[in-house]
């Protein structure tokens, strides 16, 4: 038996020998080893606050793979990677000007700090299978595209497909998933590859999991490709988005209007009809989408996958459309059924393969009605499309038309897409939900989530697609005054008369496509067709929206410069307020305004919470404090709509169409109680000249003290005014109103 103090000393002897013997082989460099394939990892910071983080396999000859990175990433020079190595034995230190980097070699884990000293991440790799570990924190993550039951993703395990789900569409509507999640606590993540992995969010580290089975190339654990944005700003992660995906075009000013979606029509009288009870009933509409026959019996082509006009309908679609057009509305076509392997450029680039999946090709068959004067397209279906043929889809539906009609700007309306969609302008609404109060509920939280992490072009079927017996003008009502607040205003659905501002009081629901028997659907009781107070709620929205259209469109063009959405999440300008970020029923409308749709049936009484300053009951004129919630009345035709202290809003004459002329002044409503400014952007509407910078940017300031508003053009503006501008100046509360006429130079308004 060996003595106690024998014994210590032997195992210190025994531990000392072990390391000397096993801790030089430990600290050899190891080779990087990704689901059995050797590897480099690439660190290369892509600005002050973002970091590109790739793994990626060696072929034969000990090359890294390139990444392919055409659809989704903007081509761009990253510069020259910070940490670049195939092989690993010790812990790396990297400093950057903003931002400190940690490799550690056992596990693969990546730290990322501020020079400051806050700890914003650990990543985590498993070289078994190339999963990602990440730190959800504790506060809310949103995030991951279009769809889905939760406002904050933590707690959820999502497999990431698209498409519609069983038991979760007919409320949540289409799932368009896109792996880019914000972290409330300063940080965000994008995974550019693999594709089509799955996202655990169901603890407090989460999982980016590539496919078990990878289906194609792009599925395969290498490369592993994502980008981590780390600043407590949330604009920045928006910037960041865009700066790694393209920044979203402008849209034609006509798409921010009213589009009124067709389904099954009687004939070429209907068509010709409906447009001129608009024009006639002045109620403001810009464009008019007509479904194609196959999903109803008598669209405007002669079946799904046709680009041939129905005879039966559009009888003679030149002389047709040239009639819409004569009125002044824009004539949109449902297509679907496109080729499986869309692939390509227009125009195409040397060497690659041609064939009638071919983007180019498919575009050739379009030419016909295109020439014939329509003005965009509805682009259905996709779910069945990879990830590239989808893009592939939204690059068609921008370059194609650009082919035809250079110079002017395209429109596209898709249920399915991917990062990058943006650059290509191609609208999304969110599928065919049902016609249920949780469904116009829940449509709220899932335009705000989408706003965040996919695109700022985003909308909902106003009313449900598929009809139910919660179908009422109650319901009708409340959808279209929270569609009024979405980037698409547009109402669509089957009973599709029903979907028409006038419909509620017809006593008909003219043409009926409900499917009998079909989980729930069902048409409205004939009790709910005699509704006169309709009507002249969607003529006040649709008033309000082609007023506050200068507003709107300035919020369009931050969009495109800066990345932040038109429908906001409260937490992107009040992040430090923890109420203000659990917010999923409100959300902001641009910077200055706080919408709150009801979405309860029967409710008469409205929970809003206002955050920190002074807010403006938008219909009174009512002030209150912020940082409280204030409960508001709300009858059918009211939904709260709150403008903060110190907004300067413009509103414009009202227009029956966005491009009509008016000789009537501009309003500029100024919100006092605190200094304020605001800087107006306007452009053609229609061309990419604004990317040549011919457009016009006004900028006021308001002094709240003085009582004073300046007028002045603002540094970016290089366009110079071709005639006078007037303003009518309203000074809320009291409505004291001051006219100015602004010629383009420096000028000012005093209230005494």
């Amino acid at each position: 038996m060996i003595p106690f103090k024998t014994g210590i000393v032997f195992r210190k002897i025994f531990f000392f020998a072990f390391w000397a013997c096993f801790l030089p082989l430990l600290l050899q460099a190891r080779p990087i080893q990704i689901s059995g394939k050797r590897a480099e990892l690439t660190i290369t910071p892509v600005s002050e606050y973002t970091l590109r983080i790739s793994l990626r396999a060696l072929n034969a000859t000990n090359e890294a793979e390139e990444i392919e990175d055409d659809r989704v990433l903007v081509k761009q020079a990253f510069g020259k990677p910070v940490y670049q190595v195939r092989q690993i034995s010790k812990k790396q230190i990297i400093h950057l000007k903003k931002l400190t980097i940690t490799v550690n070699p056992f596990p693969l884990t990546i730290d990322i700090s501020t020079n400051s000293g806050k700890n914003v991440q650990r990543l985590t790799i498993n070289e078994e299978d190339g999963m990602v570990s990440f730190v959800t924190g504790s506060k809310p993550v949103f995030g991951l595209g279009g769809g889905g039951q939760n406002f904050d993703r933590r707690g959820v395990y999502y497999s990431m497909s698209d498409g519609f789900r069983a038991g979760e569409y007919p409320i949540f509507g289409s799932r368009l998933s896109i792996p880019f999640l914000i972290g409330t606590q300063g940080w965000s993540l994008f995974f550019h590859r693999p594709y089509n992995a799955h996202i655990d969010l169901r603890s407090d580290t989460g999982k980016f999991i590539p496919p078990v089975h990878p289906k194609t190339s792009e599925e395969t654990a290498l490369p592993l490709d994502f980008f981590i944005t780390c600043d407590d700003t949330p604009s920045r992660a928006m910037a960041e988005y865009d700066r790694i995906t393209g920044k979203p075009v402008m849209p034609p000013k006509w798409a921010l209007g009213y589009l009124q979606s067709h389904r099954t029509l009687s004939g070429p009288k209907e068509i010709i009809d409906i447009a001129k009870t608009f024009r006639k009933k002045n109620l403001p509409a810009d464009g008019l989408i007509y479904l194609g026959t196959g999903y109803c019996p008598a669209g405007w082509n002669l079946g799904h996958g046709s680009l041939q006009f129905n005879p039966e309908t559009f009888d003679h679609p030149k002389q047709i459309i040239d009639s819409l057009h004569a009125m002044h509305f824009h004539v949109v076509l449902h297509v679907n059924r496109p080729p499986h392997n869309l692939h390509g450029h227009i125009p195409p680039t040397t060497g690659e393969p041609k064939g009638p999946d071919h983007i180019a090709e498919y575009w050739k068959r379009h030419i016909p009605a295109f020439t014939m004067g329509t003005d965009g397209w509805w682009p259905d279906d996709g779910d069945a499309l990879s990830i590239d043929a989808r893009l592939a889809r939204h690059a068609m539906y921008y370059r194609g038309p650009l082919s035809d009609r250079p110079n002017m700007r395209p429109f596209s309306l898709h249920r399915t897409g991917y990062a990058g969609m943006q650059r290509y302008g191609g609208w999304i609404w969110s599928g065919d939900v049902f016609s249920l109060w949780k469904t116009l509920s829940a449509q709220v939280t899932v335009g705000i989530n989408f706003s965040l992490s996919a695109s700022p072009f985003w909308g909902t079927d106003i009313g449900g697609f598929s009809p139910t017996k919660e179908l009422t003008g109650e319901l009708y009502a409340r959808w279209f005054e929270f569609g009024a607040f979405c980037p698409l205003f547009r109402s669509h659905g089957r009973d599709w008369h029903l979907h028409l501002p006038w419909g509620w009081n017809t006593g008909e629901i003219g043409p009926d496509e409900v499917v009998k028997g079909f989980k729930g659907t069902a048409s409205p009781d004939t009790s709910e067709l005699h509704n006169a107070m309709i009507e002249p709620i969607c003529k006040e929205y649709l008033d309000l929206r082609y007023r506050l259209m200068p507003y709107l469109y300035t919020m369009v063009r931050e969009a495109h410069d800066t990345g932040m959405p038109i429908m906001r999440a409260m937490w992107l300008e009040y992040p430090g307020d923890s109420i203000a970020v659990q917010q999923n029923k409100q959300y902001l409308w641009g910077r200055d305004m706080l919408i709150a749709p009801v979405v309860r049936e029967g409710e008469t009484e409205r929970s809003v919470y206002l955050p920190k300053g002074l807010w403006y009951d938008f219909w009174s004129n009512r002030t209150y404090p912020g940082h409280q919630t204030v409960k508001r009345y709300v009858d059918l035709s009211t939904i709260p709509v709150y403008v903060r202290a110190g907004t300067i809003l413009p509103l414009a004459p009202l227009r029956q169409y966005t491009e009509q002329t008016t000789n009537k002044p501009m309003t500029l409503r100024v919100y006092s109680g605190k200094d304020g400014s605001f800087t107006l952007y306007d452009d053609d509407g229609k061309t990419l000249n604004y990317l040549k910078g011919d457009a016009t940017w006004t900028t006021f300031k308001w002094n709240d003290e003085q009582k004073k508003l300046t007028i002045e053009p603002s540094d970016k503006s290089d366009k110079k005014m071709i005639k006078p501008q007037q303003f009518d100046i309203v000074l809320i509360p009291g409505h004291k109103h001051l006219m100015v006429t602004y010629t383009g130079k420096k000028c000012s308004a005093q209230y005494e």
